[in-house]
Parts: C-alpha cells; structure tokens; sequence
C-alpha cells in the first residue's frame, strides 16, 4: 500500500527522490522547501527546484521560515503523513516534528556517515581524496545526521570526478535507495543499525575563502581540491596577462608529468608545477566568460612559460 509522505528537500539533488517516490504510487501530500531567493539579471524571486516540480505535479509546497512553532508543527501534523522524507532541506527539523509523523522522518545524505556528517559531504569527500562515496538512508534523530542506519549504496569516486559529476552520479542513486526504504517501510521490515562514533568527520559548508589553489600541495591533492569545488564555488588562481592579474578558475584538470617551482607553466598546454608533480588544466573559466578548452582560452591570452600562476 503506498504511504502518505511529506517531502522536504531544496536543491537539484533532491528531485530524483521526490519524483521517483511519484512514480512508485506513494502519495505526497505536501513539500517543504526553503524560500524563494532572488536571482539571475533581474534579481527576480526563484523558487527552489523542488519547488518547481512540486508545483508542476499540483503539490501543495510550503516554505515555512522556522518549524519551531506551535503554528508549524499544528500545520506539519495537520497533513496525518504516515512519515516524512527528507533530501538536503537545509533546515534542522526539531524533536517535536520528528515526532509528529508516526513511522518517523527519513533523511536521504550523500555521504558514508558516519564520515561526512554536515552540509557539504560531497565537495569534502572528493577535496579529501577518499576512495569511496555513497547514499545513506537513516532514521533522522535531533542529532546532525546522528540518526540509526537502514540502507546504504556505495560508489567509487575517480580523481576525474568533479563535485558536479559526483552529484550527478549520486542524486539518482539515492532516490532508488529511497523507495527501497520506503518500501520496505510500508511492509514493516526497514531494519536498522547504529552509527559508529569512529571515523566521524564534519563536511563543514564551503567557504569562499577555501577556493584559493595552492600550488605547493602535491599534485593529486590540487586536483582533488579543484574537482571538489567544480562548477561551485570554483577553485581558483591568478594569472599576470599583459601587466593586468586576472583571476581564473580552474573546473578540471588531469595529473601530469613534468615539475617545476609551484605554479610554473611547464609547457603551451597549461601543465602547473605543484609542490610535488604537476597537474593539465582540461577546462578553465575567466570572471565573466564561459568556461572553455585551454586551446580556446590560450587562442585569446597569452599564457605560457616562463610564466606562473599564483
């Protein structure tokens, strides 16, 4: 029998799940998501991509700016949601609307927690080198991602990943693991394990002021950093054209043979000495430009050796 579910969830990662749980005859009888924000030329107010199709489905969406209320959580169990499932909301649901839905609430996180618990798991995982990604389902507890373990599926993370393409890889992933759980739910037999308290990292929100390359670190450690944070925020360096620093971010690169002192163009191919070893730049975006080819960008600047990046 399909369950009666509230969905919460914001960005694009979250909409795999929720139209997939659709698509499996679940009913959902409300969306949570964050508000509206201004954007693009005109600044105009944006909805949230959830609630985009939310509102393409004719689902009733709310964009509550607190649950802490009595208000919120009359309106919350107002719904009589067998259980709520929740996908990178970015609010903290507190205890008493954790409890207003009797088989609970399910969060779907993009990482193997106990590692990565927080608001970036997958930027940190790639910036960390690990080896191995995954999705876990858990039962949400007042905790930040603390809560018991039903399902898990775990995936390779290759150092050609960028955190776009991880995202990519992981978001639909995730919504079968979901509606397994879901499932599984509905017929009584979602079991359920512990976190560990070892290995526990916090996957801290990425700060702008993070982005910065540095060309000392080893080469598999810049390029991991750049892939991390490819397309956003952008790791980024600086480059002296003509007497004018101009900014660049890199979106992805490949390692390389050569070295040289950090930040040293090593050939016409955009080869970067690192502290150890070298990376290729395979795609970079000047502020204000489309990302491009190094052949495209080097077609329109003059970067080559001797020169460095910084």
């Amino acid at each position: 029998m399909p369950l009666r579910l509230i969905f919460m969830g914001t960005p694009d990662f979250a909409v795999p799940t929720l139209l997939e749980l659709v698509a499996h005859g679940h009913e959902i009888v409300a969306v949570y998501t964050r508000e509206a924000k201004p954007a693009g030329r005109g600044m105009k107010l944006q909805p949230t991509p959830v609630a985009r199709e939310a509102e393409r489905l004719g689902i009733p969406v709310l964009t509550p700016k607190t649950l802490r209320t009595v208000d919120a959580e009359t309106q919350f169990r107002a719904f009589e949601a067998d259980a709520a499932v929740v996908v990178a909301y970015g609010m903290i649901l507190p205890q008493n609307i954790l409890d207003a839905v009797p088989l609970g609430c399910f969060n779907l996180h993009g990482s193997l927690l106990p590692r990565w618990r927080g608001a970036a798991p997958i930027q940190r995982a790639i910036m960390s080198g690990d080896a191995e990604s995954g999705v876990m389902v858990m039962k949400m507890d007042a905790g930040l991602d603390t809560g018991d373990i039903a399902m898990a599926e775990r995936l390779d993370i290759t150092d050609a990943m960028t955190g776009q393409d991880l995202h990519d890889a992981l978001a639909p992933l995730g919504a079968d693991l979901m509606v397994r759980a879901i499932g599984a739910l509905d017929r009584g037999g979602l079991q359920f394990v512990k976190q560990s308290e070892n290995g526990v990292e916090y996957a801290a929100k990425i700060d702008k002021a993070e982005a910065k390359i540095d060309w000392t670190k080893p080469a598999r450690a810049v390029l991991r950093h750049i892939h991390g944070l490819s397309p956003f925020p952008g790791a980024w360096c600086e480059a002296d054209v003509d007497g004018e620093a101009i900014r660049l971010k890199i979106l992805r690169c490949e390692l390389a043979k050569g070295s040289g002192a950090p930040g040293e163009l090593l050939d016409d191919h955009l080869t970067v000495a690192c502290g150890d070893g070298a990376i290729r730049i395979l795609e970079l975006q000047r502020a204000g430009k489309q990302a491009m080819k190094p052949d495209e960008f080097l077609r329109g600047t003059a970067l080559k050796p001797p020169m460095r990046v910084s």
